[in-house]
């Protein structure tokens, strides 16, 4: 499929100049780029790159002189990566599937599947399941009984939706992803030396044996529109309440959100980010990677954690944290510093240590 450099404009409400009926086929890098491909060259210290190649039409910054670039056409991008955003968009056809329901699949009689829908092979789909309208399916997927799916959904190879899962409109969901398995959830007969680790803080009495009982999960998952779940991600159900994930959020590869935990809109969940059971989240959070949320918490709207940040009390709204455990950011920033000066300063004790006993 090609565009012309005018459909790309307008798609990405750019200006562009030149020939704007010229068509490419994709995008590239300057120094790679075909004669058929687009040049991303967003800003000036790619320039260099576009006489390496062999492009004709690039994205540039404001005010670059695409001529003496010796380009035919050029659309200017005052933000780079939101015009990334766009274009990307334009030219990514998604997953390859036939429309209608593959004869290799299992689709439940009771089940509903929307007007334009496509359903590859070897997908399970189970009894009551609603699937909205071009929603499409790829191969490996199953979806449990109950599950309802909103319009223009993509869900990619190997994911598992499960039983009573409701999911909001255009909803992608990336390989390998899980979204409702049971919560981690087992008690002791007894109090368990968690328990008494938790009242004590580190002080044990006699540790005898212990066995654990399973509670099982009678909740389900609900997911508003807009959201993307990243392959091999993990949601849990709800032990009682559905575990919640607001409109607009996007979760990467990895990141596990335990029972009942509550996450707000737009919030935005980085790789190997795990979210201790009945935690909650506000909006437009931002968790970079390996950050960890502890159970029964909250963390307010806007709150932003940098990577490899571990969470333990309640994060009020608009904090900028980090370390571990986590505290300000600027205060972590202190901290780190006054680290780094500890050995000139236990060498200065030393020597005055030395000094006083002479």
């Amino acid at each position: 499929m090609s565009h012309k450099i005018s459909e790309i404009a307008a798609a990405l409400g750019a200006e562009a100049e030149g020939d704007l009926e010229l068509r490419v086929t994709g995008a590239a890098e300057p120094q790679a780029a075909g004669p058929d491909q687009l040049a991303l060259a967003m800003d000036p210290r790619y320039a260099d790159g576009i006489a390496k190649g062999q492009a004709q039409a690039a994205v540039l910054w404001p005010g670059a002189d695409w001529r003496g670039l010796g380009l035919k056409a050029a659309i200017f991008a005052p933000r780079g990566r939101l015009a990334m955003a766009g274009l990307t968009r334009m030219m990514d056809p998604g997953p390859d599937i036939a429309p209608g329901v593959h004869p290799m699949s299992v689709v439940d009689p009771s089940a509903q599947i929307g007007a334009g829908a496509a359903i590859a092979p070897f997908v399970t789909i189970g009894r009551d399941v609603v699937i909205g309208a071009n929603a499409r399916v790829a191969a490996h997927v199953s979806i449990a009984e109950g599950a309802r799916i909103g319009a223009d959904a993509v869900i990619f190879q190997g994911a598992r939706i499960g039983a009573r899962v409701t999911i909001g409109d255009r909803f992608t969901c990336q390989p390998g992803a899980v979204i409702g398995s049971d919560g981690f959830s087992f008690v002791t007969p007894e109090k368990s030396g968690v328990e008494e680790i938790r009242e004590t803080l580190g002080t044990r009495a006699e540790i005898v044996q212990q066995s654990w009982t399973r509670i099982h999960s009678l909740g389900a998952v609900t997911i508003g529109d807009d959201v993307e779940i990243g392959a091999n991600a993990c949601i849990d159900r709800g032990t009682i309440r559905d575990t919640q994930i607001g409109s607009g959020t996007k979760l990467d590869n990895l990141v596990h959100v335990g029972h009942n935990v509550q996450v707000g809109k737009d919030c935005l969940l980085c790789g190997q980010v795990g979210i201790a059971g009945s935690a909650k989240i506000g909006n437009r959070v931002v968790l970079a990677g390996q950050v960890g949320v502890n159970d029964n918490i909250f963390v307010g709207d806007d709150v932003i954690a940098g990577g490899g940040t571990k969470i333990f009390t309640n994060a009020p709204a608009g904090r900028v944290l980090l370390g571990y455990p986590a505290v300000k950011m600027e205060t972590h920033v202190e901290i780190q510093k006054a680290l780094r000066r500890l050995p000139r300063l236990a060498a200065k004790v030393s020597a005055l240590d030395r000094g006083a006993e002479d």
